[in-house]
């Protein structure tokens, strides 16, 4: 069952992310879309996440295709233009991948290629304004296609908001996106319930599924640099101080993990684990949390 189907029929849904690695070995990536397939729905591709320079999203997409998974294409607006967009858009189309997540981008200063030039001649909800038109046959430019495609696209937004303003700011940036043609949401990483029912509470009148963002903690440390430098993200004293205290970090990560699916499980459609480098955990967490 593929995520769009998985979704429209209100099942529970679980994704995760296979970070493309920097080189041209696939050996990982294919490793473990083997182990993941037929435990989750899809699998994001992510597209040079913090501006790192990676193999592409594309490419990776039709690697996990052939190897059975549901790709999720990861498209940031920061390295192309319009036209590029759309081009990779189409290819993807051909090449059997339905599903496409729309991200703005972080900036290159952030990753290791400082220097190069942003684009940013879109951003996630123009990009989605552009997909809807593909699927009713037409470019930017009002030009007819001859083939049209179907996408499912979807989006981000972040839970933890650390004022009132900016938590208004991302149910607006939300509608939005619904309103652009967003089919389907991942939420950035959430660590506590109660801010997430918060935002559910809000964001039902969008009638559009939520897959809570999961990220596994590796360490206390991976706690305090997300809190201090990864906007969107909170992680709370007392699971740092469980992180801390942990003699095996792996496995105390893992539980933390399954523990808030556990707890959300009830107030959102889906889950989307961002595991970071340990994608080969993500069985573990799923067998942990029930799922």
């Amino acid at each position: 069952m593929s995520l769009k189907s998985q979704l429209e029929a209100g099942k529970f849904a679980v994704t995760t992310e296979i970070g493309p690695l920097k080189g041209t070995d696939i050996h990982d990536v294919e490793e473990i879309a083997e182990l993941l397939k037929g435990k989750i729905d899809a699998a994001n591709a992510t597209d040079q996440q913090s501006s790192v320079m990676r193999l592409g999203s594309l490419v990776t997409c039709h690697i996990l295709k052939q190897k059975g998974l549901d790709p999720i294409l990861q498209m940031t607006c920061r390295d192309r233009n319009r036209i590029a967009l759309q081009s990779d858009l189409l290819s993807a189309w051909v090449l059997g991948i339905q599903n496409v997540l729309t991200l703005t981008g972080d900036l290159p200063e952030l990753g290791d290629h400082p220097g190069a030039k942003k684009v940013y001649d879109l951003d996630a909800v123009t990009l989605l304004q552009c997909i809807k038109g593909l699927n009713e046959g037409h470019d930017m430019m009002g030009n007819e296609l001859k083939g049209k495609p179907d996408f499912f696209p979807g989006a981000v937004v972040k839970v933890a908001n650390n004022t009132e303003a900016s938590f208004e700011l991302q149910l607006i940036k939300l509608e939005k996106k619904v309103a652009a043609g967003a089919k389907f949401i991942q939420t950035q990483g959430v660590f506590e319930a109660a801010s997430f029912d918060k935002f559910m509470k809000r964001a039902s009148k969008f009638n559009i599924p939520i897959l809570a963002g999961i990220i596994p903690l590796k360490s206390a440390g991976m706690a305090k640099f997300m809190n201090k430098n990864v906007a969107g993200i909170y992680v709370p004293d007392d699971i740092i101080a469980q992180m801390t205290a942990a003699q095996d970090k792996v496995k105390t990560g893992i539980e933390i993990a399954a523990k808030l699916i556990k707890e959300l499980k009830g107030l959102c459609h889906g889950v989307h684990i961002m595991a970071i480098g340990s994608e080969r955990k993500v069985p573990d967490i799923l067998t942990a949390a029930g799922l």
